[in-house]
């Protein structure tokens, strides 16, 4: 830590405390947002891939999904209609599953 301080009093390296392109990003501002049109890549399976090792060959245990939700975040007018969203299409999906069955049943 000592060594940073000595940098940053150095003359020639002074104007970095205050350039804002040293500046470290807000963790508001860091995530990419995305508009209510491409929320389906959170819980789509196309979009899903698990991974077993990382990149240097150890063993893993995550999803791309994880990676998705670090990077990109919905707007936030959005995020609260996915959520609710979320849990219709789930519903969704259950019910056609049942009508499916029953229609193929009465067949």
């Amino acid at each position: 830590m000592s060594s940073q301080e000595e940098i940053l009093r150095d003359g020639r390296f002074s104007c970095i405390t205050r350039d804002p392109r040293f500046w470290e990003m807000p963790e508001k501002e860091r995530k990419i947002k995305i508009d209510k049109r491409f929320r389906a890549m959170f819980h789509d399976k196309k979009f899903k891939l698990k991974y077993t090792v990382d990149k240097r060959g150890r063993p893993v245990n995550y999803t791309s999904t994880e990676n998705l939700r670090k990077f990109y975040a919905l707007s936030e007018s959005d995020s609260d209609l996915s959520e609710n969203d979320s849990k219709e299409h789930t519903k969704k999906k259950k019910k056609r599953k049942k009508a499916k069955s029953k229609g193929e049943a009465g067949s």
